[in-house]
Parts: C-alpha cells; structure tokens; sequence
C-alpha cells in the first residue's frame, strides 16, 4: 500500500454553503481515498455576500480537512480572477505539507499546481470532470488552449470518468502519456435494490433541470406521446434548477399533471429510497459525461433509459438498459413505452453487480491510493 501521502485536492467544484450539491462527486472522491491517504480539500468560491474581502472556513469532515474560502465578489472580471488566485495562496499557506496536489477541473488550479510544481517541486495529477471539451461545447480561445495544453503536459497523470471524455481532450491536443479513467463514486450501502411493486409503472427522472444540458422539455414531450397513447405512468422529476418552475409550468401546458411529480431536490438517503423506488429511470440529456445517478440506478437495481451522449455508453447496454439518439422525443417515447413492459425482466443483483465491482467507495478509494503512490513526490 505504501506510506500515508498528504494530498491536496484543489477542486472547482465542490459543496458549499449555498449548495450541498455542487460537486459532491468529489468530495465523494476524497472521501473514498481518505483512508488511504491524508486529504485536505481547497475550495475557492466567489461570494457577492461575503462580508470581508476572504472568509476562511476550516473543518474535518468525514475525515476530510476542509478549507474552504469564500472572497468578496466585485463586478470587475479581472479583481475576481486576482481574488480566485490570492485565495487559493491562501488555502495552500495553511497547509503544512503538500505531497501531491490533484487538481478537479482545469485550467486555472492547473496553472496554481504548475506553479508549485516549478517553484516547491511538488507533482500534481489532474482529473477532468467537465464536458466542455466534447464536440459541441465551448473550450475555445488560442490563450486558453495553449495555457491548457502546458498544464495537462507537466502533470504526473491525467484522470477522467470515461473513456470518451479523455478521447475528447486529446482531440484538443491535450496530450499526457499517462491518461486513466477513474471511476466515479456509489455509496453502494446506501443505494441497495428494494422490494417493491407498483401497480402504475413509477419512472425516475433526477436530474439539475437545466433545459440546455438536460432537455428535460424534450423528456415531457416524450411523456405526453406516451400519455396519448392510452399507456399509464407515473414519473417522478427528482431535482432542482434555474429551469425548475419552466419545466413545470411546461409540464402543466402539456397536461401532463396527473402524470408528472416534481418532488425537488432529494439527497442523501431520500434520494437512494425515491430511486429504490422506482422501476427505471430516464434520462434525456443533450449533451452529458456520466451521470452519477445512472450508477446509483444501477447499484438500486433498476434499468436506464438514457440518450446516448458523452460516455454513458461505456456502461448502458442491451443488458441493463435502452440508449437512444439525443433530441429525438418520438425515438425517446418509443424507448421508455419499450422499458415499461421489459422493466420487471431485469434482475437487480445482476444489474447492481458491477458496481460493486468497479464503484464502491473501496474499490475507488484504492483506485485513487494506487494512482498517489505511483507518483514520485
């Protein structure tokens, strides 16, 4: 295993006083490999609210050391990019050592790792969450992508949840000789299939409801093809977003009322009963990397209706789900009416198998501790 390394997670995205949700992956991640290793998380959030120009929280949590600074947001773009970066010297000075910084979403942590890279010696990993770079999305700009591409080149190791993902950011030039897929994590005692039965076949749907991403209006659309073909249902919309009260102001103009519940934002062991629950769940994305929650359907034990975006093909198939074409709501209703009379066909040990394999907080946790310990610090 190796001795206990000190690692520094420098995340993007992470939950914070405002959102619980935001980047829960990982702190899932940290979470996992914490008993392996000694993680402290730096989380750097801009705060129109704060009442001093850095407000520093510190705290373990789950044994996890957690810092998180929140600076005084301005309405000039180049203050805020200074404060971004004054807070994370911050963070890293309250650290007393650092063996590996492992940077969650690029490019302006990578850039603070290459510098303590280059002035303190100390090696970083990057792991890429961010669909950004699939065709489609927005990572333009010459500076950007020069600055981009030094810092995947110096890094150690380059780490995305799918195989496509990574694909995607080497079509960028975004070249390392050391890329590898890490796993996302499932808290596999927690999301456990139940016995139940419904007599209305009960669909799931979670997701941020962000209608660009998420085409959670073509979902709808979908639902109502179905509901004029005499079939019963029930979905349950599982989330919260910007779009929340559109979608359901749509579902509302579609009538699709007695059909539809929005139940909000569930977390934590809500979320795994609802998902439980259910008989399968539907997703109808744009664009996607893999969503955690097609994991935690699977570990549940239910089958998946998902378009066929990003890397969710790596993981839906013929055995345990339907993959159809994105923005297609005919094509998507015929899939769903499809999963409603195979959905009771599945045996949930069998879908939930894999998982346990590949996703459970041990299996990554170690994952992640093999991935430290071949880095020379």
């Amino acid at each position: 295993m190796g001795d206990r390394k000190k690692i520094v997670f420098l995340a993007r995205w992470y939950p914070h006083r405002y959102d619980s949700m935001y980047g829960l992956f990982i702190q899932r991640h940290a979470e996992a490999v914490s008993a392996f290793h000694d993680i402290c998380v730096v989380y750097v959030h801009a705060d129109e609210n704060a009442k001093k120009k850095f407000e520093i929280e510190r705290q373990y949590e789950n044994n996890v050391d957690t810092i998180r600074i929140y600076y005084r947001k301005n309405n000039n773009k180049i203050i805020n990019i200074i404060r971004f970066f004054r807070a994370n010297r911050k963070a890293l000075s309250l650290i007393d050592r650092i063996d590996i910084i492992h940077v969650h979403i690029l490019t302006r942590l990578g850039v603070i790792a290459l510098f303590e890279k280059k002035l303190h010696h100390i090696p970083y990993l990057i792991t890429e969450h961010w669909s950004r770079y699939l065709p489609g999305n927005d990572f333009n700009g010459v500076i950007r992508k020069l600055v981009t591409r030094k810092v995947v080149k110096e890094a150690a190791m380059i780490t995305t949840v799918t195989k496509n993902l990574g694909n995607a950011m080497k079509n960028h030039k975004l070249l390392n000789d050391n890329y590898k897929i890490l796993p996302n994590v499932v808290d596999t005692n927690i999301f456990v299939p139940s016995k139940h039965y419904n007599k209305t076949v009960k669909i799931i749907h979670i997701s941020c409801f962000e209608n660009k991403s998420k085409n959670i209006s073509g979902l709808l659309d979908a639902l109502k093809i179905i509901k004029n073909s005499d079939i019963d249902f029930l979905c349950e919309m599982i989330g919260d977003g910007i779009d929340f009260e559109v979608m359901k102001k749509y579902c509302k103009q579609l009538e699709l009322n007695g059909n539809v519940i929005f139940k909000g934002l569930l977390e934590g062991n809500g979320l795994a009963s609802a998902l439980s629950q259910g008989d399968f769940l539907v997703l109808s994305s744009n664009y996607e990397n893999l969503p955690v929650v097609i994991l935690e359907a699977l570990s549940c034990g239910i089958p998946v209706v998902s378009t066929n975006v990003g890397g969710i093909h790596e993981v839906i198939n013929n055995e345990n789900g339907i993959l159809v074409k994105p923005n297609d709501s005919k094509n998507l209703s015929e899939a769903i009416m499809t999963m409603i009379n195979r959905c009771h066909t599945y045996d949930p040990e069998t879908l939930r198998a894999p998982i346990l394999e590949h996703y459970s907080t041990t299996k990554v946790g170690l994952f992640l501790s093999n991935c430290y310990n071949e880095i020379k610090s």
